[in-house]
């Protein structure tokens, strides 16, 4: 889908949604129809009529744009719940990530060599279920919108806030490469809100081995046309040992010397894994990115998910490289 179409699309789907929105009340139709049927029985007939011929257009439109073949699902894209009311000036966000579950939330922002992180955990997750406890037992403490929160690893260019936004988040804040760091973390935290972004890159898993579950999604870059969309898929019992990867990238991922192997309906490579470097199978995707998969699995498993990926015409890569939250 081109993107003069995809923003055809977008305002037919307004149009229908502002229809949708006039039509009557069924009710008020019903109301109507009895009081004035004995008046007007072929008029209120014809009104009834008009009133089902319009809700059925909008479903009919409504159902043509969401039954594409090129569209990809919006279910399951994660949404990172937390934003920076305040950026020192100069930082742009290059990185969001997320997933289901208790799976971390993390945004990232740099200027130069400078970088700051947002990131929220669940306290679900065992790791971060004692938060409270540790920030009490802590002497280095501050107050972050009246809850008390703790201040680590503060050399003077870095520090690291964290603190319960809730009872189920916990945030840190943490800021490098900035003088007076702990000043420039407490800031970004005092201005924090819930105020939800998503991360929708140009990949969604297929089908994927058995035992394989998503964990995460990240989408990263300097800007759109360096955009970066990873997923990460992992047996939640080993997720280091078992994690298969796809990534789609406008750079070559180096496939000299590469077994040919059929991906996608196409040509294809796989390269056999190395000394700390698991096995890959890729191939040039039709707008000339590239898609990669890699594991500690076997070669098939890995074109598999290569063939299985669904690729998303309309990624949203417009905040990458942008300045503020």
């Amino acid at each position: 889908m081109t993107r003069s179409e995809h923003e055809t699309e977008t305002l037919i789907r307004e149009s229908l949604d502002r229809l949708a929105a006039r039509a009557p009340d069924g009710h008020a139709v019903r109301e109507a129809l009895a009081r004035r049927e004995r008046r007007a029985p072929v008029r209120l007939a014809l009104v009834a009529a008009a009133v089902v011929v319009l809700v059925a257009a909008v479903i009919a439109g409504t159902q043509a744009f969401t039954t594409t073949s090129d569209l990809v699902p919006t279910a399951g894209r994660p949404v990172l719940g937390f934003s920076p009311g305040w950026l020192p000036d100069g930082f742009t966000e290059q990185y969001r990530e997320g997933g289901p579950g208790t799976a971390p939330q993390v945004r990232r922002w740099f200027a130069g060599p400078a970088e700051l992180t947002l990131s929220a955990y669940s306290t679900a997750d065992p790791e971060w279920s004692r938060t409270a406890l540790r920030i009490a037992a802590l002497h280095d403490q501050v107050l972050v919108h009246g809850r008390v929160a703790m201040v680590t690893g503060d050399t003077g260019s870095a520090a690291v806030l964290t603190w319960l936004a809730d009872d189920d988040h916990v945030l840190t804040a943490e800021v490098r490469g900035v003088p007076d760091a702990r000043s420039v973390a407490q800031h970004v935290a005092d201005e924090v809100t819930a105020e939800p972004v998503g991360v929708r890159g140009e990949l969604r898993f297929g089908a994927l081995p058995a035992g394989l579950t998503e964990r995460s999604a990240a989408v990263a870059g300097t800007g759109p046309n360096d955009a970066t969309t990873t997923l990460t898929a992992a047996d939640l019992a080993r997720p280091s040992a078992a994690a298969v990867r796809a990534t789609a990238s406008a750079g070559s991922p180096g496939v000299n010397g590469a077994a040919p192997v059929t991906v996608r309906g196409g040509q294809g490579f796989f390269v056999a894994p190395g000394q700390g470097q698991d096995a890959m199978v890729a191939v040039r995707l039709p707008s000339g990115r590239w898609l990669t998969v890699s594991g500690a699995r076997p070669e098939a498993e890995l074109v598999a998910v290569a063939d299985g990926v669904h690729l998303d015409p309309s990624p949203d890569y417009r905040w990458l490289g942008r300045a503020g939250s």
